[in-house]
């Protein structure tokens, strides 16, 4: 078992590692925390040191195009109604359906959040009230993978840690949990300090499940064999997906940033002011302001002079940045302007990119979601008694993507006016066919069981098909009469 000074140790390192270092400035570009929020103006004085200039505008917003990307490629991962994870065996799909549900697209959609902002994410396994398996999301910055060797693949120990509350404004109660294959050890943090055992925790070391006994005083634990924790990664470098486009982001903040700067240092005109009457310049900015008059010699003069900002440099700058933020971060730009003629195969394009990237991060998603269906399988194969395999479960995105109304319908009425067309032709073709071919044809243009249409009609026959065929065939358009008028006669 690890040591309070090894595990204050392994949570040093981990925070200081690269991986977390480049992790958590996705994770703040996520949160709308950019560098341009550090950004300083500075400037050579008299004497030639470099000072911070404080007198001119600083303006800094941030603009979160990223927070956006990863919220698109989020949600259009997830976007399907149906549960992603399915099987052609009823009885099976119902109880995966307990697994997989809603709760667990909630949770998996921030561990895909963590993903796609840092460039990894975790989910882990515990058992629920109800005695069966559930995945919860755990934040990917408090996890710790320990391992014997740096070299091994196997990890020994798991360390999850979070914040739990931050009493009286200022203490940090961090909570700390270190796993291993049989049991949990429970810790507690103030700020920075000691790390020491959690007292609050009736259970310390704790059985990964602890059942109590019916009508018995008591209870008594089990584990589940190995460190319930799941890593799904982004890449194979585990890089965030900020890496195309910080730059880009970068540039746009500082060129947005410096047009308000602009504006705010010369929002106001300047005054050129000859032959003024008068020995105070303080009265003349005053009368200015207040009065908005002065008085000048006879031969004085007021020219009011004003600057024009070059806004047009900056304003292609940030357009040419906004449209290479969405091209390499591989999202679909919805200010993005057309033609006017949006048909499904334009808006289909403009998703191109997105589901290019949703693809590439769709073969990661499957190889981690075998992972959690097998814990699943392995208890519904303990629970009912079966023998359901990996092979049995397949993975389906359906992915929703808006479309033209127009189009929608115009397709629908050109299927409906093809399928009229084909039951003309199979029915003017039926006086040459005898009746089962005929129904075995149409059976199949309308997705119809044969057998089940087949004994209807022998139960319950309404009519020959050669017959109706026949008149169909030879059915004319009678003009329908016209109504007679008021007085009786016929309408002209």
């Amino acid at each position: 078992m690890l040591t309070e000074s090894e595990i204050y140790n392994l949570i040093q390192e981990d925070l200081s590692s690269s991986r977390k270092r480049a992790a958590s400035i996705g994770h703040k570009y996520y949160d709308g925390q950019h560098d341009i929020l550090n950004y300083k103006l500075y400037y050579y004085n008299a004497d030639g040191q470099l000072v911070e200039d404080t007198t001119r505008s600083n303006i800094k917003i941030c603009h979160p195009f990223f927070t956006e990307l990863v919220d698109q490629c989020v949600q259009y991962m997830l976007s399907g109604k149906e549960s992603f994870v399915k099987s052609d065996i009823a009885e099976l799909q119902e109880e995966l359906d307990l697994y997989f549900g809603d709760d667990f697209k909630d949770e998996f959609a921030d561990t895909l959040t963590d993903v796609c902002a840092g460039g990894f994410g975790h989910m882990y396994a515990y058992k629920s009230v109800n005695d069966r398996i559930a995945f919860q999301y755990a934040d990917a910055m408090g996890v710790v993978e320990v391992r014997a060797k740096d070299t091994d693949d196997h990890t020994e120990y798991v360390i999850y840690w979070y914040v739990d509350r931050i009493d009286k404004g200022t203490k940090k109660i961090k909570r700390i949990q270190v796993w291993d294959k049989q049991q949990v050890y429970y810790f507690v943090q103030v700020d920075e300090g000691k790390i020491i055992k959690d007292k609050e925790e009736p259970l310390n070391p704790r059985p990964h499940i602890v059942y109590e006994k019916d009508n018995e005083e008591g209870k008594f634990g089990d584990s589940f064999g190995f460190i319930p924790f799941f890593r799904l990664d982004a890449n194979r470098k585990l890089t965030s997906h900020l890496n195309p486009v910080k730059a880009l982001i970068d540039d746009y903040d500082l060129m947005a940033c410096g047009l308000s700067n602009n504006i705010q240092d010369v929002s106001e005109s300047l005054y050129v002011v000859k032959g003024f009457q008068g020995d105070d310049l303080e009265e003349m900015i005053q009368n200015i302001k207040t009065k908005k008059h002065i008085g000048v010699e006879p031969d004085g003069d007021v020219d009011i002079k004003t600057i024009d900002i070059p806004y047009q440099a900056r304003q292609s700058k940030m357009d040419v940045d906004e449209k290479n933020i969405y091209r390499f971060g591989m999202g679909f730009n919805s200010a993005q302007l057309g033609d006017g003629n949006i048909t499904n195969i334009v808006i289909k394009s403009r998703y191109a990119l997105l589901d290019l990237k949703c693809n590439k991060l769709e073969t990661k998603v499957r190889s981690f979601l075998k992972k959690l269906v097998k814990v699943a399988l392995q208890e519904i194969n303990d629970i009912n008694e079966t023998d359901y395999q990996i092979n049995d479960v397949y993975f389906e995105f359906d992915r929703e993507v808006m479309t033209n109304a127009s189009d929608n319908a115009l397709i629908e009425k050109t299927e409906v006016e093809i399928q009229q067309i084909r039951l003309t032709t199979i029915l003017n073709a039926a006086a040459r066919l005898d009746n089962d071919t005929v129904l075995q044809a149409i059976c199949e243009l309308f997705e119809l069981d044969f057998e089940d249409v087949k004994a209807s009609v022998e139960q319950n026959p309404v009519a020959d098909l050669n017959s109706a065929s026949e008149a169909l065939a030879n059915a004319t358009v009678v003009e329908p009469e016209k109504p007679p008028d008021a007085e009786g006669g016929d309408a002209e």
